[in-house]
């Protein structure tokens, strides 16, 4: 049976039942529990030195209001590094590959920084529809694209992590079959195709975690804004 590239990006079911559940839920029982012990193992340290930094580097722009929205963003942050990550492993199914699941998890954390704004301060919200300074006859028309950039932001969110997970399993996926391929007719090519599947595999784990890095610094400016 000839199966498409596209076909790694189905989600997987078992006697009818969807797997993108467990595949969501599995990373978190992977994380190690913090002890309330004075020395820890390697592995807390660095979990704990990595999710300190993160915060305090995502919280630096807020002001105290948005300090509340620390352990949701650093929580995120963990969650979709995790998830990106295994999805590289062979035999795994990378939930984030779904359009689905990314807007699922954009559109609310962006209505709710909206929300905040309206109530908090409306003016300063509403105010971002229009530019100081905008000549009278611009302002109808600058008020419609500022309102249109306003609501495509979650669904710039969610494509721009689809679109760059997805691309780079489908390179991985096409550059391992032609090292495959070429392997019985062409040694050499094999093995510099397969030296650049190794190159492209690197550079798909720092995308993994960059575009988590993205995906929440976004909502954090969007935060940023309204707070």
């Amino acid at each position: 049976m000839m199966l498409s590239f596209f076909d790694q990006f189905a989600s997987p079911t078992y006697m009818g039942i969807p797997l993108i559940a467990v595949a969501i839920a599995l990373p978190w029982t992977l994380y190690p529990t913090p002890t309330s012990r004075w020395l820890n193992n390697r592995v807390l340290i660095l979990q704990g030195w990595f999710i300190n930094r993160f915060t305090q580097q995502l919280l630096l722009p807020l002001n105290v209001g948005g300090h509340k929205w620390a352990v949701l963003f650093t929580s995120l942050m963990v969650f979709l590094i995790t998830i990106n990550m295994l999805g590289l492993l062979p035999y795994t199914f990378t939930p984030t590959t779904q359009l689905s699941l990314n807007m699922g998890i954009a559109v609310p954390l962006w209505l709710a920084t909206v929300i905040i704004g309206m109530r908090n301060q409306p003016t300063a919200a509403l105010g971002h529809l229009l530019p100081e300074g905008t000549p009278v006859p611009l302002i109808p028309v600058l008020i419609i694209i500022e309102t249109i950039s306003l609501f495509i932001r979650p669904l710039a969110l969610g494509v721009r992590l689809t679109a760059n997970l997805t691309a780079g399993h489908l390179l991985i996926q096409l550059i391992a079959t032609a090292a495959f391929v070429l392997l019985p007719i062409m040694p050499t090519v094999a093995i510099l195709t397969a030296t650049v599947l190794f190159l492209l595999t690197l550079l798909e784990v720092a995308v993994a975690m960059i575009q988590a890095y993205v995906f929440v610094l976004l909502l954090s400016l969007y935060l940023q804004e309204n707070v």
